[in-house]
């Protein structure tokens, strides 16, 4: 029994991290720190050996990834106050043409959610959408789940977003290893959402825009007018500070695989090598993306406005730095205990691959507290010291699978169903969870179909 003493321990804090965080007022950060404490105890650390782990794991896992959720959090909310995400989608719809609306704004939804926090991108973006539904007479909703979906999926499973940079960290794995997954496995979540969005037009077509004098573009620029009557940078301009960043840590995760080839055996010394293998580190590509953002999209605002507009990103980062800490401070405690390693023991002994453990763990989390951050965290934490311990298991899929369980069943304790449903103007809770319940566990089970066939092929 004193084996599992641990184990049961590790029950009893994860219990208490959910119930302190459904029914009581306590924030998540100290429900996690709680239940850190109490898996300490269980796990036969003393008491000054806990708060030495805690301290270490905290720190350990925001020094490799907590500059990099705040750069990208800058760039984001650069993005949104210059206009860029408006651009990037505009420019999609005009290039796809007419009755294609769905796809343009998909994709929109697909790379604007990369540096953008999901919230705030559908609200930047939805007026757009109205605008398309009555100049083409679509269907609104159609258009809004298309794009909902887009922003969703890669805010989920790939980095810069908060949460999967904080799994990326947790599991220890590269940033462009994670992001080059989250991107492949993105695509088919997206367009499965995307299908299932124009079904929705069959489904309540009374949701048609009937008739409209304005055409696109009249209708384009009064919303421009109504938001600060300012000009959109160009598209080059707008995708510049995204993709720069994308293309250096790729790049230095390519040239890494290459350096493990043979004929490559210490050709790591090359300036080559060395010079983007400096530049594709996360925190020097994004402070690049920032700086570029900074001086090609608002040029003319003044020092003071710049430095708020950062600033001001910074801040929606806070919290999920601590929780992300948090659930780091976890994976140490787990790990200097001794759990991580007797769970190990027991997962690796049950009928499924243990990468799907952390996707389990995400998806049960997500049902009943709603965060996808959370969960993804949550999940990450607690699995990443166990299934590290058995042998063969990818820690790139096993990160991916936490983020990618959080996607789970969006519904009434997620403020983005809230928001999503109450733009479009639903209010019967049945309706509602079709209109994106329904669509949010779609990405999850494409999802979880791209990491089983990723698990058998690596």
């Amino acid at each position: 029994m004193d084996s599992y003493t641990p184990i049961l321990g590790l029950g009893v804090a994860v219990f208490t991290l959910i119930f302190l965080v459904l029914r009581t007022r306590i924030h998540v950060l100290l429900a996690m720190l709680i239940a850190v404490v109490i898996a300490g105890i269980s796990g036969g650390l003393t008491m000054s050996n806990i708060v030495e782990v805690i301290t270490k794991g905290f720190g350990s896992t925001l020094g490799s990834i907590g500059i990099v959720i705040g750069l990208g959090c800058m760039m984001g909310r650069i993005l949104e106050v210059s206009g860029a995400t408006e651009r990037i989608a505009y420019s999609l719809i005009q290039c796809l043409g007419k009755r294609r609306e769905e796809w343009a704004l998909a994709i929109t939804g697909y790379i604007v959610s990369i540096p953008i926090f999901v919230n705030s991108a559908f609200v930047i973006l939805y007026p757009l959408v109205k605008a398309l539904a009555k100049q083409g007479k679509r269907n609104l909703l159609t258009l809004g789940v298309a794009l909902a979906g887009g922003l969703v999926v890669t805010h989920h499973i790939v980095p810069p977003t908060p949460g999967p940079l904080g799994v990326a960290g947790i599991f220890g794995v590269s940033i462009g290893s994670m992001m080059l997954a989250g991107m492949v496995l993105a695509v088919p979540c997206v367009i499965g959402i995307t299908f299932y969005a124009k079904w929705l037009e069959t489904k309540y077509p009374e949701y048609q825009f009937a008739d409209t004098e304005e055409n696109l573009q009249q209708i384009h620029q009064h919303y421009m007018e109504e938001k600060a009557n300012k000009r959109l940078p160009s598209l080059f301009l707008s995708l510049l500070p995204i993709i720069v960043p994308i293309i250096l840590i790729l790049i230095k995760a390519i040239n890494n695989m290459i350096l493990g080839m043979d004929g490559f055996v210490g050709k790591e010394k090359y300036f080559y090598f060395q010079l983007l293998d400096f530049l594709g580190t996360p925190i020097i590509a994004l402070a690049i993306s920032v700086l570029l953002a900074v001086y090609t999209l608002i040029p003319k605002i003044s020092k003071h406005e710049v430095i708020e507009h950062l600033e001001s990103g910074v801040q929606t980062a806070g919290i999920i730095l601590l929780v992300t800490g948090a659930g780091g401070a976890l994976g140490a405690v787990l790990r200097e205990s001794g759990t991580g390693t007797l769970l190990a023991q027991q997962v690796a002994s049950l009928p499924i691959t243990p990468v799907l453990i952390p996707f389990i763990i995400a998806t049960l989390v997500r049902l009943v507290q709603g965060s996808g951050t959370v969960a993804m965290i949550t999940a990450a934490s607690i699995s990443a010291p166990v299934i590290s311990q058995i042998p063969g298991i990818n820690m790139l899929l096993a990160a991916q699978a936490a983020a990618i369980g959080a996607l789970f069943f969006s519904y009434f304790n997620d403020s983005l169903f809230w928001m999503v449903n109450r733009m479009m103007g639903i209010k019967d809770a049945k309706q509602q969870m079709i209109v994106w319940s329904v669509p949010t566990t779609i990405a999850w089970g494409i999802g979880l179909c791209g990491i089983l066939v990723l698990n058998l092929i690596m």
